[in-house]
């Protein structure tokens, strides 16, 4: 049935062409004044060249990957390598070129009220999500069409994951690095507001917002919706078992997840059309708006999904499958945002112990972390525990497996629109950021940091619907590696498989440290140089002479740059040193450690970060004190310390469990020989 495969590339096209359709008006959009636009352009050129020399190094681990695959596996896997690499790096590309060209638009249209902003944001967040969606699903479809082997699509994933990694890793150290320098210095220290155009590091700052929350993510979402995919692909090859059950012969099996991503596409781009505010729209009325168009789109997938199940001859079993991963993933969006958003207890609670000091901000933002692990652990725990069941589990392992697979699908069938309720929001951090130092009318700055406080939550919750997508995928690509090294089960009374345990629930402890060590440096050398200019220049403070801009910039590329290798490559190097040294076994039970730990800890330092966030900004509308009070002060503390908990740490985990169990999988012959 290659129709199904091409109908889903031609799904795939559809959303690239839209993203196109869809930059179109964005870049048609006014560009305001021509100092809006000077901003603009500086901002450009630094994310421009953050990305130019990042790029120039993930090229050269690409093509190092690629020959050592092509060596240990094949050259169809190189090939295949090399393919998701491109592909994610374009993703990452597209979302920052629109980003970059959208804020200052935004800002404009938001001159004009409340909605037009809304539209111009929301539409640039669009593109990314329409590209991410389309060039995952053609790109993947492509090589399967070439190939035609599950395993070696494998190789897709891979390159798609491992350039994701470092793009967020060396992303998130330079936004994170840029942001607390701007922060502990401009706010805390000078008493300057945020975005003053005499901080040095302002202009850093915002190039960070689109070099990681832009083309970071990008690239991070896209190897999560390649890998979904990938994974549940792979295990077709066990179909032969339990084809009974599924009703799915192994052909059929694997074009499932592409037809259901299609679907998804579809339900996506019309969700986007009933996003609109009304101009007197309040938080919840914005946040409404986003999620009406998300509540669309999710309804539609579940019909266009009984559509292609009854096509395929798949059992119900599996449709249901799907609305579990589809349902578990809006509720761990609504969980996170009950977390994160300072309409809520458990932000307002961390506003309230900023009255007393920076100290108890962070113990009740770390244990408001700790707290929202509950609900995403039974959540996914319930997803995985029905879509196991509703395959087919309980009379063949192999089935719920699928199942469990086919339900991460289902959770990210949904991606084109809800990662653009996420893209928006940097592109409107940006926006308050150019209406500040343009300085535009008071009405004006007010419209944008309504978009962009909504922003925030809806950053995380997409952090947390990544987070437990990742889970999902993670066991997904881990049961096609466990059926490529013929892996029955995994005996936990053996000492090397307790060995993996132990050594796999260890490396997102050690990930993290490296990551926010990182964070801490960079930030370290930004602080220093952002003080030395305001002690030395004169005018500075009086605004009469322009800081060095560019400094700031250099500084964070450089060090971004230089700390991103070691993280990166220990995700790449610890799966395989495993397996060939304590064998299939024990790197089995690694992939089990890593994937348990680090999504605890990705979801505890997401949620804990995000709430730090809207604390500050719910003590900055006039909460306990307002801007400039003691509270706001220790708020800000906590906000630089939740700052790489849930833009550099944390997000990069749930890759680092995709890449591990997708290297595993990669690099099966070699474990097996």
């Amino acid at each position: 049935m290659d129709q199904v495969a091409v109908l889903a590339l031609l799904v795939g096209a559809l959303a690239l062409l839209f993203a196109g359709f869809l930059a179109r008006g964005v870049v048609r959009s006014d560009e305001g004044s021509p100092e809006m636009q000077a901003i603009a352009a500086a901002i450009r050129e630094g994310a421009t060249a953050f990305l130019r020399r990042e790029y120039r190094v993930l090229g050269v681990f690409a093509v190092i990957v690629a020959v050592v695959l092509g060596v240990a596996i094949g050259p169809s896997m190189a090939i295949a390598f090399l393919a998701g690499a491109i592909c994610s790096a374009v993703t990452g590309f597209v979302g920052m070129w629109i980003a970059v060209r959208a804020n200052v638009r935004t800002a404009a249209a938001a001159s004009h009220g409340l909605n037009r902003g809304l539209r111009v944001a929301f539409s640039s967040g669009a593109v990314m999500g329409s590209a991410v969606v389309g060039l995952g699903l053609a790109g993947l479809i492509v090589v399967y069409l070439i190939f035609r082997d599950p395993n070696t699509i494998a190789g897709f994933s891979f390159g798609a994951s491992s350039i994701a990694l470092f793009a967020r890793v060396g992303g998130g150290i330079f936004t994170k690095a840029a942001d607390v320098g701007a922060d502990l210095v401009g706010k805390v220290e000078q008493g300057i507001p945020e975005d003053d155009p005499r901080n040095p590091a302002v202009i850093a700052d915002n190039v960070g917002d689109n070099v990681g929350d832009v083309a970071g993510m990008g690239a991070d979402l896209f190897e999560s919706y390649v890998g979904s995919i990938v994974g549940t692909m792979a295990l077709a090859a066990a179909t032969a078992s339990f084809a009974a059950l599924t009703g799915l012969d192994e052909r059929n099996a694997e074009l499932l997840p592409l037809a259901i991503a299609a679907a998804g596409i579809v339900s996506s781009i019309v969700g986007t059309f009933f996003v609109q505010v009304r101009e007197d729209a309040d938080f919840g009325g914005l946040l409404w708006a986003l999620r009406r168009g998300i509540f669309v789109a999710g309804g539609l997938v579940l019909v266009l999904s009984l559509l292609v199940v009854q096509v395929l001859g798949a059992s119900f079993g599996l449709y249901f499958a799907v609305v579990a991963g589809l349902v578990g993933g809006i509720v761990i969006g609504l969980g996170t945002e009950y977390f994160t958003s300072y309409e809520y207890r458990p932000t307002r609670g961390i506003s309230e112990a900023s009255q007393t000091g920076a100290a108890t901000t962070i113990i009740r933002g770390l244990a408001t972390g700790m707290e929202s692990t509950v609900l995403g652990t039974v959540v996914v725990a319930a997803t995985i525990f029905a879509a196991y069941f509703l395959s087919g589990g309980a009379e063949d392992f192999r089935a719920g497996l699928y199942g469990i697979a086919l339900a991460g699908v289902g959770m990210l069938s949904t991606l084109g629109i809800t990662l653009a309720t996420d893209a928006y929001g940097p592109v409107a951090d940006n926006a308050g950021g150019i209406a500040e130092m343009a300085g535009l009318p008071p009405e004006v700055r007010e419209r944008t940091d309504a978009l962009d406080s909504l922003g925030n939550t809806t950053a995380a919750t997409g952090k947390g619907f990544a987070i437990g997508s990742a889970v999902l995928t993670a066991l997904g690509l881990m049961a096609a590696y466990a059926s490529a090294v013929g892996l029955e089960s995994i005996n936990l009374m053996d000492p090397r498989v307790i060995v993996g345990l132990m050594l796999g629930a260890m490396l997102p402890y050690i990930f993290s440290a490296m990551a926010m060590t990182a964070v801490g440096k960079a930030a370290f050398d930004v602080v220093n140089e952002v003080r030395r200019q305001f002690r030395e220049t004169v005018g500075l403070m009086d605004g009469t002479t322009r800081p060095d801009y560019a400094r700031c910039v250099d500084i964070a590329t450089g060090a971004a740059l230089r700390e991103m290798i070691l993280p990166g490559a220990i995700a790449v190097v610890a799966p395989v040193a495993v397996g060939l040294m304590l064998g299939r076994e024990a790197l089995g039970g690694m992939l089990i450690g890593a994937i348990v730990s680090g999504f605890l800890l990705a979801i505890m330092m997401a949620n804990a970060g995000g709430a730090w966030d809207n604390a500050k900004k719910y003590i900055e509308a006039g909460a306990y004190g307002g801007k400039g009070s003691p509270s706001h002060h220790a708020a800000v503390v906590g906000d630089t310390v939740g700052d790489p908990f849930k833009d550099t740490a944390g997000p990069s985990l749930n890759i680092l469990l995709k890449l591990m169990s997708v290297v595993a999988l990669v690099f099966a012959p070699l474990f097996v020989r």
